[in-house]
């Protein structure tokens, strides 16, 4: 599939590609440039759309629960990881 470029730097993504991607009007869509020269088009979702994809966790951390974790992290940092 191919499209034209407008004078003002315009091009309209080809039906099939929109109705894969999902797009109507008004949605934006974001470009990103691989090191390999090609380029991707992916719609930009808003962050609801995200929402009931991670499953909740069972039990919620306590506050004692974080407390521990922060404490374990700030030892593990203070110990030598590689000696000189």
């Amino acid at each position: 599939m191919e499209s034209a470029i407008t004078i003002k730097g315009q091009a309209t993504i080809p039906k099939p590609i929109r109705e894969y991607l999902g797009l109507k009007p008004g949605d934006r869509v974001k470009f990103f440039v691989h090191p390999d020269g090609s380029v991707v088009l992916l719609p930009k979702l808003p962050v609801a759309s995200l929402r009931g994809l991670v499953p909740p966790r069972l039990h919620p951390p306590t506050t004692d629960d974080i407390g521990e974790a922060a404490a374990a992290g700030a030892i593990e940092n203070m110990s030598p990881r590689r000696r000189r």
